[in-house]
């Protein structure tokens, strides 16, 4: 049972927007203090269940595999893998902050010079207009490098080492929370409401 309710559920505003992804533990509590409902994908559409509805499709619908109940002295309960909040309405934000995995993750593990791919440890981050040029570091002034092409390049503007940028570094954009952290998995479970191209665009430019 610890195991069931520490499984993630997505939480949706009341707009239908994806928010946050929080314990099934907590989804719960919400959920009987009314302060969510459940949504489900059912017979070709999506239901929204109170908790004592959820309680009850729970019953007549048991899941197709293990592990995704909870138990109760009466009952035996569905995990919930997506709930809709009653009343919050806004979409939280969280910047994201300039790191080195960041641009990596940005720049797609490409060198921004020769756009090779290559693993993280085989590659480097190279201020566009060097720091001695008074090139600073931020989103705009970092990209991700090979070693080859940052060595070529050293402490030069690109022009003068003969290279180019293959794109224009940019500061990605202000990114909801839910997008922080998830794997595979969850984007499978949760493809109906999560719009990858959405979540993704700020680290493809």
């Amino acid at each position: 049972m610890e195991l069931a309710l520490d499984q993630p559920v997505l939480v949706l505003n009341r707009l239908w927007q994806a928010v946050n992804v929080i314990g099934a533990r907590r989804a719960f509590a919400l959920l009987a203090r009314g302060h969510a409902s459940v949504v489900h994908h059912y017979e070709d559409d999506f239901k929204v269940f109170s908790m004592m509805d959820w309680i009850d499709f729970s019953r007549y619908n048991p899941p197709l595999s293990a592990g995704e109940t909870v138990h109760t002295v009466r009952h035996t309960i569905r995990l919930p893998r997506v709930i809709l909040l009653t009343f919050f309405d806004k979409l939280p934000c969280k910047e994201l902050k300039l790191t080195r995995n960041n641009v990596f993750e940005r720049d797609r593990n490409h060198c921004q010079y020769c756009g090779g791919h290559f693993p993280r440890e085989e590659l480097n981050l190279d201020h566009v207009i060097p720091r001695h040029y008074g090139g600073r570091t931020t989103w705009e002034n970092i990209v991700c490098s090979c070693v080859k092409c940052n060595t070529r390049k050293a402490n030069r503007l690109p022009h003068e080492a003969g290279v180019r940028l293959i794109r224009k570094p940019v500061r990605p954009k202000w990114r909801p929370v839910i997008s922080l952290v998830l794997g595979a998995r969850h984007r499978e479970m949760w493809k109906d409401f999560l719009d990858l191209a959405y979540w993704n665009v700020e680290l493809d430019e």
